[in-house]
């Protein structure tokens, strides 16, 4: 029997490319202000805004207005509620994860509530790698295509384990330290510090399956951390190539091991690394290349900016050719 098309609305990047993923790109009749994978989506009618959003505003003053907003407000997103009735969808992808990420699950529960049918609200809020793959799971059993999320999550989790089998062969585990976010200084969490793991790297400072947490810049100095990827929020390589230059200011910034070496990534978060979604995984291999260009040289990055990766420091020549051979700090 062929299955009814469903409406989608989608309010979070990583939902969108989830839906496509699963060959649900033509169901999809809405999206959120952020979305903009794959490119077919961005035609899609946007149901949420956000005044900060492209206001080209430093990272201090982002995180000062977030704060503000969502102590004064609650929220830092509108949503388009005569948009959402006009598009009348049958499914509603949103998220409990973080407030600072997308209009909150109960804004959304309770305004769907209202909206014809009503439509099926499904709440993302992955916390791990697999819980990103059960994602993939519950919007294609919304959906009604389960068998192409058994097939989208088997030829992911092949590619992790290829990724975890590789780097279980590398004696060296570098400190990595995945910082979210520069001024104020945040670790990584939920999903970050497990992919650290895998590409056989240790992250001292991040929250494994926990939430993300503002730290004390002498906390990264004590780690002493010989790699740092700066793998900031929501932000592309050129955001984070600008907080580099702040980051490079902090004070003892110098005497890290990964300033020394020249050893500081900027990454395209935006798209992979804060995106709990199919490529996920491909911010997977992009940390090995990062952590072990010597086992991974498909993904290490390349001496010329690519849209994921790019150093940031240039890399003395003496630590060019004995990187790996340096003692630990």
């Amino acid at each position: 029997m062929e299955l009814k098309p469903c409406r989608i609305v989608s309010l979070l990047p990583a939902a969108t490319e989830i839906a496509a993923t699963l060959g649900l790109t033509d169901e999809i009749v809405g999206v959120s202000h952020e979305c903009d994978y794959p490119a077919e989506t961005n035609v899609c009618p946007r149901v949420t805004h956000c005044p900060m959003h492209g206001a080209g505003l430093t990272s201090g003053e982002v995180d000062e207005w977030v704060r503000r907003a969502l102590r004064e407000n609650g929220t830092i997103y509108t949503i388009d509620e005569p948009l959402l009735r006009q598009l009348r969808p049958d499914v509603i992808l949103t998220q409990k994860l973080c407030d600072v990420c997308a209009v909150g699950y109960g804004t959304v529960a309770q305004l769907a509530e209202t909206l014809p049918g009503p439509p099926r609200v499904v709440n993302l809020e992955p916390s791990r790698l697999s819980d990103i793959f059960d994602d993939i799971r519950r919007v294609a059993e919304v959906c009604g295509v389960s068998p192409v999320a058994d097939e989208v999550i088997a030829q992911l989790s092949a590619r992790v384990e290829a990724v975890r089998r590789r780097a279980s062969r590398t004696a060296n585990r570098p400190r990595c330290f995945l910082m979210e976010w520069v001024d104020p200084p945040f670790c990584s969490g939920h999903w970050g510090p497990e992919l650290v793991e895998i590409a056989g790297g240790l992250d001292l400072l991040g929250r494994k399956h926990q939430p993300s947490m503002q730290i004390d810049w002498q906390a990264v100095l004590d780690a002493r951390p010989e790699i740092i990827v700066l793998a900031l929020c929501g932000y592309d390589i050129d955001l984070a190539r600008r907080d580099y230059q702040l980051l490079q200011r902090f004070p003892g910034f110098d005497s890290l091991p990964a300033a020394c070496r020249g050893e500081i990534y900027a990454v395209d978060a935006s798209a992979y690394f804060a995106r709990p979604g199919p490529r996920i995984v491909d911010s997977l291999e992009i940390l090995a290349g990062i952590l072990h260009p010597e086992e991974f040289l498909e993904f290490a990055p390349r001496r010329t900016d690519d849209a994921r990766v790019v150093r940031v420091t240039p890399q003395p020549a003496q630590t060019q050719r004995n990187r790996h051979r340096l003692p630990r700090s």
